[in-house]
């Protein structure tokens, strides 16, 4: 932890920072004009050759870099290379061209392309010791009670053996919570610590619901089994559910995850992005669409074709990360999503899930959530937990990229990803690391769609395990047995800060499992050393010597939830009460309920019902 590599005594003898004047520099100031250039271009002897012969073609080798030990084989990465039909929207999902009944039967081959080999199905909740002692906070007029086995929720047997066919064996704690708060009908905000599980927790609940319905509540569609594209007149896609979300990469992976729990539901899902093939987007609607998982530049732009989508049918909205998508340049964006299609106002159960919640999500939520609307909240908004261990390592910026290589060649072979700040940065490590024989891709929002796709595809099959990308990826992306973050470049204190350092290092440490995030930090990342020293305290995590100076001197650990901060806006501090429970002085409510959330008990403190208030 406090490891660092120094600056080099001597610049010149060490080769740092040497410099030698190339011969011939004239320092007197004369300019070296365009014909001495060309003799110098010739001064190899064939002055005056006939440069109007052409040349002859030079086949020039690629050159292979060394394999290093532990690693896969380095190859020059084609992010080009993808078939036609491979878009992630594509992917195929259960239909069943049956007229009878509420549940389709089994198949087999979707089941193993969905689920993966039953041998290697891994099993989620392997090490919650640590996160299932993590307080939660029910706050507001009602009261969830909480679940301790998905067997204990009420599912429907094909739902329950669908989350048994994922791996979840044991609901984390926000899934204990969330999953009954759904099913109640009551309307959700909830905060949870990234990889805690608040995708399943929100698909479990909401498809569970509309199980058995589908064919009451859904718009007609046609046949799977008999529909021909351009002969067939296509139907216009009528959701039940909307899941937004700001990140392309984020929606593939819930559309993925939506594809398992809707495994035989009668339930079809969808998915649309910005810079995915609109036609085929499109198709992929006129077949029927019961859920849709999208991004919200492209669902804007489908809402303006009422021809094509309509939310007339739409039961259920799940924002998910919502602090991401609540910046004031999507302020009127996001209120047509909100309310602005065609929805039925009070027919529409609303849920925020974020691991961070800054004052606009909270604005968001006085307008469109009810009243009576469940508020949970994981620890504290903006954490992450004691099963990531956080490694702070001072490094001059020069150093950085054989600080990097050195890192990876002293650790254990692992997939890993590393964020940097800028394209530019991206793209030459890439390059560096490859060259030093680190298989490796980089992803960034200069990659066409289709490109950030395929090496999304070859970092989860393990052809590319180092994945350099900016901020691109940080939001929700899970992807299995990511062991090691490294953020090359801290994010600064205005482009996210302490938030987006949350989300980075969430990539690893998934629901229940440990990680490493390590970063590198030099005089440039000062802004954040304060609440960056307060998160680690807060985890229980080494504090390198060079962050001793910004230890709060009270030992209290109090946090902002982001720029938007205020003093009279408690709702921001890291304080057990402070979600916006304030009285007309803008004090915090002192005795919100909250639930200590473990495997053994559920330990309900109550002295006083919260005011309601935001």
């Amino acid at each position: 932890m406090g490891n660092d590599w120094e600056t080099p005594a001597n610049n010149a003898s060490s080769g740092w920072g040497a410099h030698e004047e190339p011969s011939g520099f004239d320092k007197g100031g004369d300019t070296f004009d365009t014909a001495e250039m060309n003799t110098a271009l010739d001064a190899d002897g064939e002055t005056g050759a006939d440069n109007s012969a052409p040349a002859e073609h030079v086949v020039v080798e690629q050159v292979v870099p060394p394999q290093l030990e532990g690693w896969v084989q380095a190859t020059p990465y084609d992010y080009t290379e993808t078939g036609p039909d491979e878009w992630e929207g594509n992917a195929r999902v259960y239909e069943w061209d049956g007229e009878e009944g509420d549940v389709g039967p089994e198949f087999p081959e979707l089941e193993l392309q969905l689920f993966g080999d039953p041998a290697n199905r891994e099993h989620h909740g392997i090490d919650f010791s640590r996160i299932s002692q993590i307080e939660l906070y029910q706050e507001g007029p009602v009261r969830v009670e909480p679940i301790k086995q998905f067997e204990d929720a009420g599912l429907h047997p094909v739902m329950l053996k669908n989350v048994q066919l994922s791996g979840y064996s044991v609901p984390t704690p926000i899934q204990r919570y969330c999953i009954p708060a759904i099913g109640m009908g009551h309307d959700v905000i909830a905060i949870a610590q990234t990889g805690s599980g608040k995708t399943a927790a929100y698909l479990i609940p909401i498809f569970n619901k509309l199980m058995g319905r589908a064919k009451k509540l859904a718009a007609p569609r046609p046949n799977p089994a008999t529909y021909q594209p351009g002969i067939d007149p296509p139907v216009r896609a009528e959701p039940l559910v909307v899941i937004v979300c700001p990140a392309r990469e984020l929606a593939i992976q819930i559309f993925n995850e939506a594809r398992k729990f809707c495994y035989r539901t009668m339930l079809r899902p969808c998915v649309i992005y910005g810079g995915g093939p609109m036609r085929e987007q499109i198709a992929q609607l006129q077949k029927g669409c019961d859920i849709l998982v999208a991004s919200p530049g492209r669902l804007i732009d489908f809402i303006d074709r009422p021809h094509i989508l309509t939310l007339r049918r739409l039961r259920y909205m799940v924002i998910d990360e919502a602090d991401e998508m609540l910046h004031d340049d999507w302020s009127e964006e996001f209120s047509k999503i909100l309310s602005g299609g065609e929805q039925e106002e009070g027919n529409v159960k609303y849920m925020l899930f974020s691991a961070t919640f800054p004052k606009a999500a909270r604005d968001l939520a006085k307008i469109h959530l009810a009243e009576t609307h469940v508020r949970l909240r994981v620890g504290r908004a903006g954490s992450s937990h004691e099963n990531i261990k956080q490694n702070i390592v001072f490094v001059e910026h020069y150093m950085k990229k054989q600080a990097l290589f050195d890192l990876l060649h002293s650790l254990p072979p692992c997939r890993t990803m590393i964020f940097v700040n800028s394209k530019r940065t991206a793209d030459e490590l890439d390059d560096y690391l490859y060259n030093l024989g680190v298989p490796c891709a980089s992803m960034h929002a200069d990659r066409t769609q289709k490109e950030r796709e395929s090496t999304m595809r070859a970092f989860r099959k393990g052809d590319t395990p180092v994945l350099i990308a900016t901020g691109v990826s940080a939001r929700g992306i899970d992807v299995r047995n990511v062991m090691h973050v490294i953020n090359y470049d801290l994010p600064s204190i205005d482009y996210g800060g302490i938030e987006e350092y949350t989300h980075r290092i969430g990539r690893t440490g998934r629901i229940g499992y440990k990680g490493l995030a390590t970063s590198f930090y030099n005089d440039k990342d000062e802004g954040l050393a304060s609440v960056l020293t307060r998160t680690l305290m807060e985890t229980n995590q080494e504090i390198p010597d060079f962050l001793e100076q910004y230890k709060p001197q009270d030992g209290k650990l109090k946090f902002e939830a982001d720029s938007d901060f205020d003093e009279g806006d408690v709702a921001g501090a890291g304080e057990p009460d402070g979600w916006g429970n304030a009285d007309d002085d803008g004090n915090a409510a002192e005795d919100a309920p909250s639930f200590v959330d473990d495997d053994k008990h559920f330990q309900a403190v109550e002295e006083k019902e919260p005011a309601t208030g935001w």
